[in-house]
Order: C-alpha cells, then sequence, then structure tokens
C-alpha cells in the first residue's frame, strides 16, 4: 500500500529494531502518538493522565480534518445540553438509532459502550475547556446558523429511523465565532496537550513502524525539519497555503503539497523514537490519496476531497507494512445536502433514469451515498415555481451561511427549466415518460392520502405542478455545488483496546489506530458529528491502553 503520488507521504517497509543499540535511538517514550487531530490529542491526554511519557509526532502544524469540520460531536443518552433544551434522551435510544446507522461496523457491545459513555465524553470535553450551549427547538439543517449550537444531525426524525428509536437530537456544536468550531475543539485539545507538558514534534512525519524480533512495535523512524530552519518555515508556508485555497483550488493546493513533499525528502532529517509501551496511528483518512481510493472506491472519486492533507493513508499504510488488516476500505461517505433552504427537500430529486432513488429529507450523507451507489453519481433535484420562490426567499433573506446560500442561489437561477415534465427530461437526456410518471406518482401522495414510495414524512412532501419546472444539478462532480467526501475505513483494531488486528484476528504487540486510521464506529454511515466523537472516543481507548499496557 505504498504510493509515489505527487504528495502524498512515502511510507516504508518496517525496520527491524532488534539488532539496534541503545544508541542508535535518538529518544525514548512510554507512548508515541502519530498526528494531532481530535483523535491524537485524545490519545495523547488520555495517556498521559493514565501515567505515560508521551510524545506526540505531528507532520504539518497540528488539527488535521479535525479544524476543517464543523466541530460537530454527535453525543447523547441524556447529556446535559439535551436536559437544558427540554429533550428527552436515553443511551438505549441512542443505541436504537444508531444501530440502524453503524450496521456492523462495531460489536453491539462496543456501540453500548460508545452510547453508555456519550454523557462522560460531553463531561470530560468541558474539563478541558470546550464549551457547548443548549437551544430550544434544536432544528434539522446541514448546518446550524451562528447561535445555534444544538441540532437534528442526522436521520432521527425519518420515519423509517424513528419507527425503531425514539427521535432525540444530538448535534452539540462546539461554541466559537463564524465557522470555527472544529478549530475551537482542536484549541482546547492542543492547550490540554501544552499544560500536560506532552512534546509535540512538528514538520515530523513517520515513514516507518520499528518491530522486534517477535513482531511486536516498539518504536517509530520519523523525519524531521530542524525547528526554526529555512526548510520547516518553507514547508510551513506552502502547506498553510494549500489548506487555505483547498476548496476552490484543488490542482493549486495539490502542486504546493507536492512541492512541501518534495522539501520533506531533502531536509528531513531521520530520528528514531523508542516507544516502550506503543505507538498510536492517528493520521486520518485517505481521501486524498487518489490513487488508493482508486483502487478501493473508484465511484467516489469526482466528489470533492474533505479533510487536510495528512487524510493520505499514511497511518493506515504504516500499520499495513507490519501485517495489520485493512477493512471496509470501500466505505466513503459523500456529502450531498440539500436543506437549507427548507423547501429544496420537499422536491424529488431524480437520477439518469428519471426517477427517485432516495428519500430527499434524510441526511445528506444517505442522499449522497446514494447517488453516487444507486444513480451513478448523477442527480437532478426538481422543483417548480412554487418551491423555488420559497427557496430563494430564504437563501436571500433566511440568515443562511455563506456556503449554503451561494450555492443555491446560483443553482436556482441558472437551472435549465421548462413548461412540462416532458420538455425538462429532453433537455436534461432522460426518459420523458419516467420523469412524467415519477412526478405524477409524488403529487398523487403529496396530500398524505397515501404512503409516499419512499417514506418521505406528509409535512416533507409538496405538489410539484405550478411551472415552470427546475432541474438543479446536484451530481456528485459539480463544481459550482461541491460534494465533500471523506473516507470511513482503515485499520482493524480489537475494539476493547484499539490494538491494531491482523488478518487471522490477533492483534500487534504496540501498535494501536484510533479516529478515521481505524474502522470505527462512522465505519458504515456517517452523520455529522459521529466522527468527531468516535476519533475523541477511540483515541482516549487508545491511549488509555497503551499506557497501561505491560505485555
Amino acid at each position: 500500500m505504498t504510493s509515489a503520488e505527487p504528495g502524498v507521504l512515502a511510507v516504508e517497509p518496517p525496520l527491524d529494531g532488534s539488532a539496534l543499540r541503545e544508541t542508535d535511538w535518538d529518544r525514548s517514550c512510554d507512548v508515541l502518538v502519530v498526528g494531532l487531530g481530535a483523535a491524537g490529542g485524545a490519545a495523547a491526554i488520555a495517556a498521559k493522565e493514565a501515567g505515560a511519557d508521551v510524545v506526540v509526532a505531528e507532520r504539518f502544524d497540528g488539527g488535521g480534518a479535525t479544524i476543517k469540520s464543523g466541530g460537530i460531536v454527535y453525543l447523547g443518552g441524556g447529556t446535559r445540553i439535551q436536559k437544558e433544551a427540554g429533550v428527552d434522551d436515553t443511551p438505549q435510544a441512542m443505541f436504537d438509532y444508531l444501530r440502524q446507522e453503524c450496521g456492523d461496523a462495531v460489536s453491539e457491545a462496543t456501540l453500548r459502550a460508545f452510547c453508555d459513555d456519550s454523557r462522560a465524553l460531553l463531561d470530560w470535553l468541558e474539563s478541558i475547556g470546550v464549551q457547548f450551549r443548549a437551544n430550544p427547538n434544536p432544528p434539522k439543517t446541514s448546518y446550524p446558523r451562528n447561535g445555534t449550537y444544538y441540532y437534528y444531525s442526522g436521520n432521527e426524525a425519518v420515519p423509517a429511523y424513528a419507527a425503531k428509536a425514539k427521535p432525540a437530537a444530538r448535534g452539540h456544536r462546539v461554541m466559537a465565532p463564524g465557522i470555527d468550531s472544529g478549530r475551537e475543539l482542536y484549541r482546547a485539545l492542543e492547550r490540554r496537550v501544552a499544560a500536560l507538558g506532552i512534546p509535540v514534534l512538528r514538520q515530523t512525519a513517520a515513514r516507518r513502524l520499528i518491530t522486534d524480533a517477535q513482531g511486536a512495535v516498539i518504536g517509530a523512524e520519523l523525519y524531521q525539519l530542524a525547528d526554526g530552519s529555512a526548510a520547516q518555515r518553507e514547508h510551513q508556508r506552502l502547506m498553510r497555503k494549500a489548506e487555505k485555497v483547498h476548496d476552490f483550488a484543488g490542482g493549486w493546493a495539490d502542486r504546493l503539497r507536492a512541492q512541501a513533499a518534495e522539501i520533506e525528502q531533502q531536509h528531513a532529517k531521520r530520528l528514531r523514537v523508542r516507544a516502550r509501551r506503543g505507538v498510536v496511528l492517528t493520521t486520518g483518512g485517505f481521501v486524498f490519496n487518489r490513487t488508493l481510493l482508486r483502487a478501493v472506491a473508484p465511484q467516489y472519486l469526482p466528489a470533492m476531497r474533505l479533510g487536510a492533507t495528512g487524510c493520505d493513508g499514511s497511518g493506515i499504510r504504516l500499520g499495513a507494512s507490519v501485517g495489520g488488516q485493512c477493512a471496509r476500505m470501500h466505505k466513503v461517505s459523500a456529502w450531498r445536502f440539500i436543506n437549507p433552504p427548507t423547501a429544496w427537500p420537499k422536491g424529488i430529486v431524480v437520477g439518469p433514469d428519471g426517477e427517485r432513488f432516495c428519500n430527499e429529507q434524510v441526511y445528506g450523507a444517505r442522499l449522497g451515498v446514494d447517488m453516487v451507489e444507486k444513480a451513478g453519481g448523477r442527480a437532478w433535484l426538481i422543483l417548480d415555481r412554487r418551491l423555488r420562490r420559497a427557496a430563494l426567499r430564504e437563501a436571500l433573506f433566511g440568515r443562511l451561511w455563506f456556503f449554503q446560500s451561494v450555492p443555491a442561489l446560483f443553482l436556482m437561477l441558472f437551472a435549465p427549466r421548462a413548461r412540462t415534465p416532458e420538455a425538462l427530461a429532453e433537455k436534461l437526456g432522460m426518459p420523458a415518460e419516467a420523469l412524467r410518471r415519477t412526478l405524477d406518482d409524488y403529487n398523487a401522495c403529496a396530500d398524505g392520502s397515501r404512503m409516499d414510495a419512499l417514506g418521505k414524512s406528509v409535512d416533507m412532501r409538496a405538489r410539484l405542478d405550478a411551472p415552470p419546472y427546475y432541474a438543479l444539478d446536484i451530481s456528485a462532480g459539480s463544481k459550482t455545488f461541491p460534494c465533500p467526501t471523506i473516507t470511513l475505513g482503515g485499520l482493524a483494531v480489537d475494539e476493547r483496546s484499539g490494538l491494531v488486528r491482523r488478518d487471522d484476528g490477533s492483534t500487534i504487540a504496540g501498535l494501536y489506530a484510533a479516529g478515521r486510521t481505524a474502522v470505527g464506529v462512522a465505519s458504515n454511515g456517517y452523520v455529522s458529528g459521529l466522527s468527531l466523537a468516535d476519533c475523541l472516543w477511540s483515541g482516549r481507548r487508545a491511549g488509555r491502553h497503551a499506557a497501561t499496557r505491560t505485555d
């Protein structure tokens, strides 16, 4: 699982450390954490608080995909925030809902533990300075407006899910100005790491694991740019620029990443770190490794890469280099949010065949994955004049975020339109009879007199009979309406410890993985906040176990 792709970290085969002398090691610690995002920060803090001597190696400035996120943590079971908002929730209700989302990604025992620990996770986050706030009437939206910090972040209220689990809002957004919630979460973790005196080696990449004669991981070979050097400053400048321009100029960002990687190759110096109790891999997923994504889930390549440069699969590849099992690598989450504007999901979404393939009111990741898997990544949102007019008003005057209002306005102003479904279908190159039949069937159940074929709630339906009709292109490859994508698979781990597993089910002594580097609670399907919650929970699990490991 090596990669020569420009900008992607090259991972080398493991080094047999059985012949290394004490003087061959540059430094030592109990626990070495590779990567400083939500999972890495949680692992480092947990290990240190358990009494371990901890060192963190971070290839860039720190923060990873966490600082690019919306700062939503999926918490429930009766948290303080839920109680203040007047929302009744229990660990059992949280479990019943997540069982539907998580499938068999983790065992029932692990999912129950995750739900049972949710309130304690909130308490821990607040203890290190992360702030949350309740608000009444939590809304359902892709991302809440400023001042709203508690909302429905998944499919809880969708009839098919609500029939099996009492709905409750569980999206807990970190309090921060603007859209800085993810960055504020990372800052709190970073402050706690610093307060505990944990050394963070920045501009330091792990390229190789070091094992003993029995195959246990005993350390890692890092490559570090000298602190304060011209090479380090230039590397930092290039990477900060790449992260800043990625969302609107991906090609330019990739060229900057390639230049930074070249600096690493030419100027980074080897640093061997002995880890007496364990190495914890927390470098994120692999959406930035296009070679790897093409091999396991090529249908998601047209979508926008969401995350940070470190999400190139380096941690996964390091684990695989010593026999770690990779699992659920085909699992990818594509986010096609069509709420807000709140009128949009009352329309219908059709694929190239002119037929609906998903309940339009579902959470955006459910819609996005169905769009890719069922419709080949091509889809249109069909509105009539009335729905478009309502959506335009909300986009203009509804105090939406710019990343919600601007694409919505652009799509609605420049969408193909026609007086009849048949004429619209002709413009889109889809079967006219199919689109007409789809509209007629939808209109026939709009008043609630019968069930919607895909299970949409009555209050989310509207007759589409006020021409002209509009077709908004919401395809995965859209440049004007990007479809963010993250990977969900990674290294298989023992669910009680976070130790990396081999294909035969045994674990690799001294090697842990957490967050999106590992298979976890979020590795089947995604709802907002579930990945960050899993990163924090699994990171703490790995850090605690590594700190107390004695075998």
